[in-house]
């Protein structure tokens, strides 16, 4: 199963964007699932804040996995991870246009009644499948890029 449909499938099974993006690509990367589930788990719903799209902060992990810095003197990593992060949601944002989850969903998760809304219309099951998607699908166009 490829990245993108196993991401799809991982939100489908229950698991939050967030999870589900990482998840999906961590044992590309020398990350259990277990382990990538646990990490991706405070993401979700814009960090239950309706702030950055989990999805999105899901495949930012996954960018930082590639090309995160980890020695303070690789300043080239730095600069990578930080172009790679702005890349990755400029290209979110101009094919959903937004990154921001309560823009996304037109209702504010910080609320009751934004998250009565949210759940009432159905969102998390018609709009934030298609967000852990073009998620998945612009990292893979991004690695796929690099390499």
């Amino acid at each position: 199963m490829d990245n993108v449909s196993k991401a799809v499938q991982y939100y489908e099974n229950g698991y939050k964007c967030s999870q589900a993006v990482f998840a999906a690509f961590a044992e590309r990367f020398g990350i259990t699932e277990k382990q990538a589930l646990q990490i991706g788990s405070c993401f979700g719903g814009g960090m239950g804040k309706g702030e950055v799209c989990g999805a999105c902060t899901g495949a930012l992990m996954v960018l930082g996995m590639k090309y995160g810095q980890f020695d303070l003197n690789d300043n080239e990593s730095r600069a990578k991870s930080g172009s790679m992060a702005v890349k990755f949601l400029d290209e979110f944002e101009k094919r959903k246009n937004s990154y921001i989850c309560r823009d996304i969903l037109g209702c504010d998760l910080r609320t009751e009644e934004g998250k009565i809304f949210a759940r009432s219309n159905g969102l998390f099951k018609t709009l934030c499948p298609e967000m852990v998607r073009t998620a998945a699908e612009i990292l893979m166009e991004m690695l796929g890029s690099e390499g």
